[in-house]
């Protein structure tokens, strides 16, 4: 049996031995105050049981209104009171656990220089509408209430009257107005188009300013996944563009003083001013938002050390911003976020032995190192808040059934070898020995707390029975050589070339295990790890064999599809047909489209059928029968299903969830609300 490579194991007892080190040197979200109309979003996932939370919190005090620092500074006569800051119908936040005392530092880490999901995960999720804290439906959140047509085709926002930017400039309509008409339409700023969330039949819709609080979106055919969409990080476009601030980068508004501004910000033209002041670099990791301090937020905090300016990105409270608790008290509680900047996981992992992180999942919270944070809780002053993962699958092997070798095609796409390859594969001896012992056996299926839990889809074929992987493998590669391996029709052994990101261990370590229960029945796997970058090219450019990747979709189902049909070019088992599919004509496509056969072409045609329209019930019954076609047509072999996740959080820091979903779809901890996370002083 092959076992988990020794780098793996030499670095779970390094961080054991460090672990010891440190110690021996002592070292649920409630109804929100506002109405909406009746939700559209389907539901994606529920909490699963989560372990006991800590002491609960103590009483606070809730007669100050406002952080003392901000106080302070209205004495002074350098910021305006409070009145004057909030909008007229502020958000309303009802906390976890109880009402927060003001202050403190919420210490993260970051890992390298592009670690932008970590902080669009914990201090930027505000759109005009997010996830309920459950991932349960769509609630209002910049807009104080939204309206939406029978057929999907208009959508009606209501903003908030008095509500301002962190600078203190009104935001209104016209910010919207201004991304729509000048930054996502603009040819030269998005060469592309605008977001795929604002396209229906191929046209792009409109967003139009009814009176400064009230703006209009419409499309000429129904986007019945419009709320769901700007919900998702994706949605983060239309508010993030200061129209007062971001116009004097753009060649429409100020054409004068442009070379100016270009010369001194290095720019290589006004594009490229406006990417390095209000967007971001395309092809780079350079946001804006993190890298621009002076770009103005409607987040909690604003970044005054930004990413890539020294060992720490630093945001401090934002003054206008415009939610408060339920005693009318201003959010968020936390003073200031620190983020520390480094390389190297396992120091972040040390960090958190020594109560030097806060809170946090992201990086740290594996399985390998779950007994290492759970021997070391007590010294530490944590304990563990769960994340329930949206992914399905710890690895999918996806063999590329549009492959442009005719002969292998031919073999990939018989579904009678990937019945065999699956039924080869000793799932349970994986689970023990590289996911120790979590998870259970599992296709390419929703899961189990889903409301499109199927359990046909999650189940076939992963019975271990060699016996059986032979009697299918022998209707495709009946021939074999001396040494018992199958033979192509070309006459030579019959080999699968599997691309692995040299970063994932854990599935480098599940393939070495594949390869010797493939061997078994006479085909051969090679394992090629690589760059993600240029695994990511091979198959954008139908170049690859085969690859492996994680199980998304698994809570997000109707927003994330890939593995269920050929949906975008994430569904690496079928490039060619989901480029049909996506870019009809062909033309800039990396992959040439190719027709699908019948079976995904009606899992199109039923998804555009599920998008066109807003009626939740009737979504619901689509996907429902796209995924009994998934079934059917069985496009690629899972393996196990990953146990929930897990977060530290000090035992000081209050108002974290005991349980929430994890997702990139769902920005966790973003729906969680982390403006009312507060830290005991």
């Amino acid at each position: 049996m092959n076992q988990p490579s020794m780098k793996w194991l030499f670095r779970t007892l390094a961080v054991l031995l460090l672990v010891g080190l440190v110690a021996a040197c002592g070292a649920p979200a409630g109804t929100p105050q506002e109405s909406a109309p009746a939700e559209q979003a389907q539901p994606q996932g529920q909490q699963e049981a989560a372990p006991a939370a800590p002491q609960e919190a103590p009483a606070v005090a809730t007669d100050q209104k406002e952080a003392p620092i901000l106080a302070e500074k209205v004495a002074a006569g350098e910021l305006p009171p409070l009145e004057e800051r909030l909008p007229a119908d502020p958000k309303v936040v009802q906390p976890v656990e109880s009402l927060g005392q003001y202050g403190g530092t919420w210490r993260m880490g970051l890992r390298g220089g592009q670690d932008n999901a970590l902080l669009v995960r914990t201090i930027a999720y505000e759109h005009l509408v997010r996830w309920t804290p459950d991932w349960t439906g769509i609630e209002p959140n910049i807009a104080s209430a939204y309206e939406a047509n029978e057929d999907a085709t208009e959508f009606i926002f209501h903003l908030r009257e008095g509500m301002k930017w962190s600078d203190g400039e009104p935001f209104t309509a016209d910010d919207l107005v201004f991304w729509w008409d000048h930054v996502a339409t603009n040819s030269e700023l998005n060469p592309g188009g605008p977001p795929s969330w604002m396209v229906t039949g191929g046209e792009p819709g409109n967003v139009e300013k009814v009176d400064d609080y009230t703006v209009r979106f419409t499309f000429k055919t129904p986007n019945g996944l419009f709320l769901q969409r700007l919900a998702t990080p994706s949605g983060a476009d239309a508010t993030r563009y200061p129209q007062h601030y971001c116009q004097q980068f753009h060649r429409e508004f100020n054409s004068d003083n442009l070379d100016a501004l270009i010369q001194e910000a290095g720019a290589n033209d006004w594009v490229n001013l406006f990417q390095l002041k209000c967007s971001g670099v395309p092809g780079t990791p350079y946001d804006a938002r993190w890298q621009n301090g002076d770009l103005p937020t409607l987040n909690g905090w604003i970044l005054t050390t930004p990413y890539g300016a020294g060992t720490q990105v630093v945001a401090e409270r934002n003054p206008y911003y415009w939610k408060v608790d339920p005693e009318g008290r201003q959010l968020p509680y936390i003073d200031k976020v620190v983020y520390e900047v480094g390389e190297d996981v396992e120091v972040l992992v040390l960090k958190a032995l020594n109560g030097e992180i806060d809170m946090q999942d992201r990086h740290i919270g594996t399985l390998a190192n779950k007994a290492v944070f759970a021997d070391n809780m007590e010294a530490g002053g944590y304990h563990f808040y769960d994340t329930i993962p949206s992914s399905m699958n710890t690895m999918i092997i996806a063999l590329n059934l549009t492959h442009k070798d005719p002969m292998k095609r031919e073999i990939y796409q018989n579904k009678d070898f990937r019945i065999g390859l699956s039924h080869a594969i000793n799932r349970q001896e994986i689970i023990d020995v590289v996911y120790v012992g979590q998870g259970e056996p599992w296709q390419l299926a929703p899961r189990p707390t889903s409301p499109f839990y199927n359990e046909r889809l999650a189940k076939q074929y992963t019975e271990y029975d060699v016996d059986l992987a032979n009697e299918y493998l022998d209707k495709v590669l009946p021939d074999k050589d001396a040494n018992g391996m199958r033979l192509g029709p070309d006459g030579q052994p019959f080999a699968i070339a599997v691309d692995v990101t040299a970063t994932q261990q854990d599935r480098i370590d599940a393939l070495e295990l594949v390869k010797g229960y493939w061997a078994a029945v006479g085909i051969e796997l090679q394992i090629k790890t690589m760059d993600r970058s240029l695994m990511y090219t091979r198959k954008d450019s139908n170049e690859h064999d085969a690859a492996v990747w994680g199980g998304d979709g698994g809570l997000d189902v109707i927003l994330e599809p890939r593995w269920y049909f050929p949906f975008s070019s994430e569904s690496l088992y079928a490039e060619a047909w989901q480029s049909w599919y996506n870019n009809p004509t062909g033309e800039g496509a990396l992959t040439p489209p190719e027709e699908p056969p019948a079976g995904p072409k009606k899992q199109m045609e039923l998804y555009d059928q599920l998008k066109a329209t807003g009626d939740a019930d009737k979504q619901a019954e689509l996907m429902r029968q796209i995924l009994e076609i998934a079934a059917d047509e069985f496009y690629a072999i899972g393996i196990s299903l990953p146990a929930p996740g897990y977060g530290i959080v000090r035992n000081n820091f209050h108002n974290v969830p005991e349980s929430m979903p994890g997702s990139w779809l769902y920005p966790n901890p973003g729906p969680t609300n982390p403006e009312q996370y507060w830290i005991e002083q």
